[in-house]
């Protein structure tokens, strides 16, 4: 990992321990403000990282100074707030700035609530790979950093990307699946080098522009939806555990995206009707289809309706996805085609005519590698909701557990339709994210031992 010479006048010197000099010494300044006169104190902790409380500081007494770590006065922190009174203390924090405006606010945010704060911009891709934006990124965070007026340097994660992102991308898509890099970029990259890199400069925290919250509550860090049900980011989140949510500020989590365009706007950011990044990250603006084909080629296979007659060709399996209408090339009359099923060892692609054809729906499916927030086991049979691909509305669900060891099975109120392999299925109970994991393949029906499970577990 190496780091750029830094921004506004601070040595370029850094040691070989790369200590942050350059940044006072930390102080346990504590922002505290007065409950409403004449409102119940709350129930839980309020989300941190939500800035909502700015008042004069104080300093506070009794062992709240340097001998206390970050997250125990958090923790005590949110035992004044459940009192009514909200509290929050001043901390270094390292920002990762995209070049994008979520991050560029909440830099902005954080930086208004009286933190030390510094922009980070993760280089993850090469700038000469045709099509990369990362240069484009990289001058509109460094341009943001100097607005708000907080240094700003970059961390090159290439190498670690490549290792544990891409290649696992690759392999997963030569196979004939779709998974998500995005969820494995929070945990390799984002929640894991970049936080450990921050925590080696003396960081107490990391923050991003993530639509999420989390709170401390019943003994441990919960990652809660963001308000915005349009921009809600904890799908891509749900592989945190508590290590990285406690370390974890995400200020635009109590925000409407308009409100985020607002505050940049106002506040003059360069990049405030800069447009939303869509699609995975390293491929930028180039056609999705191109950009694979340079690294696995094709795997032309035929195209069969589901009564095995060849309807038509593929390139490959891993250019299709479940559901999928355009790009089939298959005419004639009647209703669209549509992506079924792939039947990998075949190296056949199933279509069907329909958008609701049976074929799919699924009313039920199984996952593997299962992970929770709180880092405690779920009991079994659990109630609860679950989203099978980003910005879906929760499903009510159950899960149980599956036919071997390491496997469960998630059974729906309602069929699913395209449910997707290598896919995520993140778990919730209200806003309240319980994790997830990786989505083997669609049950075409539920089993009757598994059936009569579900069947004794209260609706809630």
């Amino acid at each position: 990992m190496r780091v750029s010479s830094p921004r506004h006048g601070l040595s370029t010197k850094w040691s070989r321990a790369i200590s942050w000099n350059f940044v006072p010494n930390p102080v346990a300044t504590i922002f505290t403000c007065r409950a409403n006169e004449g409102t119940a104190p709350n129930a839980d902790a309020e989300p941190i990282g939500s800035g909502r409380c700015k008042a004069s500081p104080k300093r506070v007494e009794r062992g709240w100074g340097r001998g206390v770590s970050p997250v125990t006065a958090r923790q005590r922190c949110h035992q004044f707030e459940r009192r009514g009174v909200h509290i929050m203390e001043k901390r270094r924090i390292v920002v990762g700035l995209s070049g994008g405006v979520d991050s560029a606010v909440a830099a902005l945010r954080l930086k208004e609530q009286g933190h030390d704060v510094v922009g980070i911009f993760m280089k993850n891709w090469e700038d000469d790979d045709e099509g990369c934006t990362a240069e484009d990124d990289h001058r509109d965070a460094r341009l943001v950093a100097d607005t708000v007026g907080i240094p700003f340097y970059t961390f090159n994660f290439v190498k670690e990307y490549w290792d544990h992102v891409f290649q696992h991308f690759l392999q997963e898509y030569g196979r004939g699946y779709t998974p998500n890099p995005d969820i494995l970029c929070n945990k390799e990259i984002k929640f894991k080098c970049f936080l450990e890199k921050a925590l080696e400069l003396d960081a107490d925290c990391i923050a991003t522009g993530h639509y999420a919250r989390v709170r401390f509550h019943d003994g441990h860090y919960q990652l809660l939806k963001g308000v915005d049900p349009n921009k809600d980011q904890s799908y891509f989140l749900y592989t945190l555990g508590q290590r990285a949510l406690s370390k974890a500020v995400f200020p635009l989590g109590e925000l409407h995206k308009t409100q985020v365009r607002e505050l940049a706007k106002s506040a003059g950011l360069p990049n405030w009707d800069r447009k939303d990044s869509t699609g995975i990250c390293f491929i930028g603006e180039r056609k999705f289809k191109d950009f694979l084909q340079g690294y696995l080629g094709t795997k032309p296979g035929d195209i069969e309706d589901p009564a095995g007659n060849v309807v038509g060709r593929h390139d490959g399996l891993m250019y299709h996805t479940i559901g999928q209408r355009q790009g089939l090339g298959i005419g004639g009359p009647g209703d669209p085609w549509y992506v079924v099923g792939k039947d990998t060892d075949r190296n056949v692609l199933l279509a069907a005519q329909g958008k609701n054809h049976p074929l799919l729906f699924a009313p039920a499916l199984s996952m593997s590698s299962l992970t929770t927030c709180s880092e405690r086991p779920l009991a079994l049979p659990h109630r609860c909701a679950a989203k099978i691909r980003y910005r879906q509305q929760d499903q009510a669900c159950t899960l149980v557990a599956g036919a071997g060891e390491g496997q469960w099975n998630l059974v729906f109120d309602e069929p699913q339709r395209a449910v997707s392999p290598k896919q995520s299925a993140v778990l919730y109970d209200g806003d309240v994210c319980l994790g997830g994991g990786i989505i083997d393949q669609p049950l075409a029906e539920v089993p009757a031992e598994l059936a009569e499970r579900v069947e004794r577990v209260p609706t809630r």
